[in-house]
């Protein structure tokens, strides 16, 4: 009976998430509805957060950091969430690992890089100097991959390992495919790149071509690749999505095991005694979230970002949500305590959280859409819709949190509590906890949000002020696109103001800082359209490397699966206008991409130019295809690389 049970609760958690889940980003609301208090009133899926973000993982030597729309360069910190108009520097002798889910985003020594967008569907990179390496696992039909540079736009078109080397003065891109496929597009043409090719492009409004063979290996290859076989053999990738950003770093820091109740969960080693979730680290505020937990130890993102914490077997063990689909990014999966405007605890004005519990629901304190409720919570724990709505409306409409039960709050030491200064200046936790009596935190009300403005330290973080940054030259240097940027993010200082000192408490966090665009063309994609399976669900990756024997899931260009059929031959140019039908050209305003020249038809010179190269690649190839990521005798073409002194 208590197995029927069992399998029944999650018959009916799956039929929930197809309903939701139609369409790539879920059920598109077509009317906003009116809810009781600002924070939690309702918008459109379209006025949604992303629910991905950007992670910094991983950093040797020098590495810096600028958050969208400010001036100041800090040290870069671990963990912490990169969002549409970061910008992230690694210095000489340095390299830097960043994660969108399971794409990995790899930058070699003096290489700079502004995250143009980060969204639910996008990944748009703006690379103005240094050497950039791509590994991106999986393409779906509406995704796009695309890399900026001074003269070139590169768009990935299938699942593959890329590297894309700009110079120092921006007027020479050079794209390695060793596997997979791109397309280029600059100077009013488009070139297809595939694997084992090496494409050099010089120039700006006219583009000389050049193509031949994959350069021998450099140490930052080498590093790559070292890096894309550890997560290659991820055991938890068997338990998680590999697009649950910062799962990579699970296997290394904790084990996985079987817990009543619970199933599959996994439980940190080596952590500090009084270790407890949401007290090792601190807190910022990262738009348009809000406040946003970052963990201090490497393994720390994926558990504070998706799924729940239990108290079971004397410790904490975290709990995955289903791992079928993408789960949504949240900025801290918690509930607050004293947190409420003209509270205090008897030691002072401060604010106590804990963690959610398997099953809680969680409900945002940013604007968002109750779609966006169903989604955050189906996709990171076990829970059905009706009873993500009873909370919702006991919450928001009713405002009766306190009426809801939290297994956590009881947990001995599960609270945290700490002072208003330290929450809001990004002090750490653990070393400024607040001593509060149990009956008092007993008493104390509970909420989804906490009442404190953000100052202009919670934007920086906990990172200090460096004196290695970017060249002039390259923070402003343009680059050419494909598709509109995301509009840049305004300053802290310009948002609080406008926000008239109260951005907390703001209706809609940024809405008012968005400068309408002119609309781009979109990303030239010519995939098959993808069709969903009968359960409503679409493919996110076999989280054990399609080993297993499940029903066919809808075809979609994984990493491990069969090579995109080729289509029918069309012409490059997808600028050009056909008969009766013409398109307006490309108009947007930003301050660091342009749009990239419309394609031009080739001329007959210039077709036979191509495929001229394109033989004399072809005639130089060894006999037999190498296997993948071997090195050949091809000369490095400008790869200097020194070996990165070690540093965090």
């Amino acid at each position: 009976m208590k197995t029927h049970k069992h399998w029944w609760n999650w018959a009916v958690i799956l039929a929930a998430m197809a309903f939701l889940l139609q369409s790539p980003l879920g059920v598109r609301a077509q009317v906003a509805e009116d809810a009781q208090g600002p924070q939690a009133a309702q918008t459109t899926d379209d006025q949604d957060p992303s629910g991905r973000v950007a992670r910094l993982n991983y950093m040797e030597g020098s590495v810096s950091f600028q958050p969208g729309g400010e001036n100041d360069w800090v040290d870069a910190v671990l963990n912490r969430p990169l969002v549409t108009g970061d910008n992230l520097w690694a210095d000489e002798d340095s390299r830097a690992e960043v994660h969108v889910g399971s794409t990995a985003l790899r930058l070699g020594p003096k290489t700079g890089i502004t995250l143009l967008e980060v969204s639910d569907r996008a990944a748009q990179i703006r690379l103005a100097q240094g050497s950039l390496i791509v590994k991106v696992r999986h393409v779906d039909d509406e995704d796009s991959y695309e890399v900026d540079t001074p003269n070139v736009a590169f768009v990935v078109m299938q699942p593959g390992e890329y590297r894309i080397d700009v110079d120092p003065d921006g007027t020479r891109t050079e794209v390695t495919v060793w596997r997979g496929r791109g397309e280029v597009t600059g100077g009013g043409n488009s070139y297809t790149v595939v694997a084992n090719q090496h494409a050099t492009f010089t120039g700006t409004d006219q583009l000389n071509y050049d193509l031949g063979q994959i350069p021998e290996q450099d140490g930052l290859d080498s590093w790559a690749f070292g890096r894309d076989q550890t997560e290659e053999r991820s055991d938890s990738a068997n338990y998680v999505s590999r697009e649950m950003t910062g799962y990579e770093d699970l296997d290394e820091y904790g084990t996985w095991s079987y817990v009543a109740d619970y199933g599959p969960c996994w439980r940190p080693t080596g952590v500090a005694l009084g270790w407890a979730p949401y007290r090792f680290g601190h807190w910022i505020w990262v738009g348009p979230w809000g406040w946003t937990w970052v963990e201090d130890e490497p393994w720390g993102f994926a558990p504070f970002h998706y799924g729940r914490w239990a108290f079971a077997g004397g410790g904490w063990v975290w709990v995955p949500g289903p791992s079928v689909v993408r789960p949504v990014y949240a900025p801290a999966l918690v509930a607050w305590v004293g947190g409420a405007p003209g509270f205090h605890f008897s030691v002072g004005v401060g604010v106590g959280w804990f963690p959610l519990a398997p099953g809680e629901v969680f409900v945002p304190g940013y604007r968002v859409s109750r779609a966006y409720v169903n989604r955050v919570n189906i996709t990171n724990t076990a829970v059905n819709i009706t009873r993500v709505t009873n909370v919702y409306n006991t919450v928001v409409t009713n405002r009766n949190v306190n009426s809801i039960t939290f297994a956590n709050r009881n947990v001995n030491g599960g609270v945290t509590v700490v002072s208003h200064d330290t929450f809001v200046n990004a002090r750490p936790v653990a070393r400024n906890v607040v001593s509060v009596p149990a009956r008092e935190l007993a008493a104390a009300p509970v909420s989804h949000t906490v009442a404190f403005e953000p100052a202009r330290s919670s934007v920086l973080g906990t990172g200090r002020p460096v004196t290695k940054r970017p060249p002039v030259a390259v923070t402003s240097r343009p680059v050419v696109a494909l598709r509109t940027p995301a509009p840049m993010p305004g300053s802290f200082d310009q948002k609080q103001a406008q926000a008239g000192g109260h951005l907390n408490q703001s209706s809609l966090i940024g809405q008012s800082l968005v400068r309408q665009e002119a609309p781009g063309r979109p990303v030239p994609v010519t995939r098959q359209p993808q069709q969903q399976s009968q359960d409503g669900f679409r493919s996110f990756g076999q989280a054990n490397g399609g080993n297993n024997q499940a029903k066919p899931q809808p075809r979609v260009w994984e990493a491990q699966g069969t090579p995109e059929p080729e289509k029918p031959t069309q012409p490059e140019n997808r600028n050009t206008q056909s008969a009766g039908n013409s398109r307006p050209a490309q108009q947007w305003s930003h301050p660091l991409a342009k749009p990239v020249a419309p394609v031009q038809e080739r001329n007959g010179q210039q077709q036979k130019e191509q495929e001229q190269k394109f033989s004399t690649w072809q005639q130089q190839r060894p006999a037999s295809p190498p296997p993948q990521r071997q090195e050949n005798s091809h000369p490095p073409a400008a790869r200097q690389e020194t070996s990165p002194k070690k540093g965090r």
